[in-house]
């Protein structure tokens, strides 16, 4: 099957399962393969000359007009949607029967409870994904949800989907600690002096926090042992594997 891949953590889980696209957006590290523009803007005509079989796309990651644009010229789509933690695996298996692929879902690492600076008092991480202005991730996105997995508590992520922070959010006592992902911001160090000026900032790995796909239980221990790691920069001991709850 001819396959365009529109999301790099789907082009990245295509080739764990033996299948190669046939072209793939620039973003998606596969210098190999040939590049039909970027997520938010693929290039229609030439995805149409490609013929391809079917295109694969996320809701969270692509554009709807482009999807209508690709549907429109008659081209087979498949849309995925994961929004959460919980929706990797239906939507992996949605996609390995579209193509015809025999998968089975790798189970998860146990959930870890919450981290806390003290008894009910729950660590708030800060997890910047832009500047000017400042926004983060909201607790209906996959990025959230993770990390709840794995006992950080994301701060302001009750405002929306991917909330822009005013200038008096990022003051003392809104947060206790920076979680700050290596993308979709290309963080330099002198962004990462001024996150430390606002509270200890630690450096996460983004294509661990936002790739969905065959990562996502490696991703979840790495995400965790980050976030361990984290925890020391506020002065509190590393979590223990005692502290993790099965669910």
């Amino acid at each position: 099957m001819h396959i365009v891949s529109l999301v790099p953590s789907v082009t990245e889980t295509l080739a764990a399962w033996g299948v190669d696209p046939i072209a793939c957006t620039r973003y998606c590290e596969r210098p190999d393969l040939p590049h039909i523009g970027g997520t938010k803007n693929p290039d229609i005509s030439a995805i149409a000359e490609l013929r391809p079989d079917l295109v694969v796309a996320d809701r969270e990651e692509n554009r709807k007009e482009d999807y209508d644009a690709l549907v429109g010229t008659g081209i087979e789509v498949e849309a995925l949607h994961v929004a959460s933690l919980h929706d990797v695996g239906p939507e992996l298996g949605r996609l390995a029967a579209r193509i015809g692929i025999a998968w089975a879902a790798e189970p998860l690492p146990p959930r870890r409870a919450a981290l806390e600076l003290a008894p009910g008092r729950a660590v708030r991480a800060f997890v910047p994904i832009w500047r000017r202005p400042y926004m983060t991730i909201g607790a209906q996105t996959y990025g959230a949800s993770l990390l709840s997995w794995c006992g950080v508590e994301v701060a302001f992520s009750d405002r929306g989907t991917y909330p822009t922070l005013e200038a008096d959010d990022l003051s003392p006592g809104h947060f206790d600690v920076v979680l700050a992902p290596t993308e979709p911001y290309p963080w330099h160090q002198r962004h990462l002096d001024q996150l430390s000026a606002l509270a200890p900032t630690h450096v996460i790995d983004g294509q661990d926090l936002f790739w969905w796909g065959t990562r996502t239980p490696g991703a979840i221990a790495r995400v965790a042992e980050a976030s361990s790691q984290a925890l020391g920069l506020v002065g509190l001991p590393q979590a223990s594997p005692s502290s993790v709850t099965v669910e």
